[in-house]
């Protein structure tokens, strides 16, 4: 039986009420809060920084901080996430020069590493490094902006990738991220997927726990 972990991005939280959103976000029942960090360099937007994250560490929050950096270059800003309180750290092979060197640095910080493929990178880069990390991060949608629609071909895409760990190291999470909701997560899940970040289908709903509660009723079925 897999771990199977619903991580609700901040991105689509209301940031006027930011402690308060996740607060209420992990009391639903949610296991990691995903930070979609974006520098309108390596995606045509901008968001959020360590700032934020400390933030939240000082507010309270307790769970697990799973941090997706979409910048390039990206070593410089891994010492300040993990200083702000962050657990995973995960990176885009195309931000840096060296994978190897970014997935020790985030290791030597006290940070879990993972890698992010966007939909079109090559689940290839995989190959050398797989047992270094700890999570793989899928896009299902281009790296960017929340609320975008599921890429059907993700789908091949998260069972390639659960063969590929189960042959290395089952614990290594798979993550997906883009466009998961009701509809989507119980196939993400059959195809292999332990870790959903969703933020519209979450932060949107009427009820967090109730979305929540359907999320996992849907993955224990698939």
């Amino acid at each position: 039986m897999r771990d199977y972990k619903i991580a609700p991005s901040i991105l689509s939280a209301d940031f006027a009420n930011l402690g308060k959103e996740v607060t209420d976000v992990v009391n639903a029942g949610a296991d990691f809060i995903h930070f979609d960090v974006m520098d309108n360099h390596y995606v045509p937007n901008l968001t959020i920084g360590p700032m934020v994250c400390k933030s939240l560490r000082d507010y309270g929050i307790k769970s697990v901080i799973d941090v997706h950096l979409m910048v390039c270059p990206v070593d410089e800003i891994i010492p300040e996430f993990s200083r702000a309180g962050a657990d995973f750290i995960t990176f885009h092979p195309e931000a840096t020069n060296h994978v190897d060197r970014t997935i020790k640095l985030i290791r030597d910080n006290g940070c879990k590493p993972g890698l992010v493929l966007n939909p079109a990178t090559s689940v290839s880069v995989l190959e050398y490094c797989l047992d270094q990390i700890d999570m793989v991060l899928l896009m299902s949608v281009n790296p960017g902006f929340a609320g975008q629609k599921f890429i059907e071909s993700t789908y091949d895409k998260i069972s390639d990738v659960r063969e590929m760990i189960d042959a290395i190291n089952p614990s290594i999470r798979l993550e997906v991220d883009g466009g998961i909701n009701l509809e989507n997560i119980g196939k993400a899940a059959k195809c292999g997927a332990d870790t959903f970040v969703a933020g519209s289908a979450i932060f949107n709903s009427k009820n967090y726990t109730s979305t929540i509660s359907q999320m996992r009723e849907i993955i224990a079925k698939s």
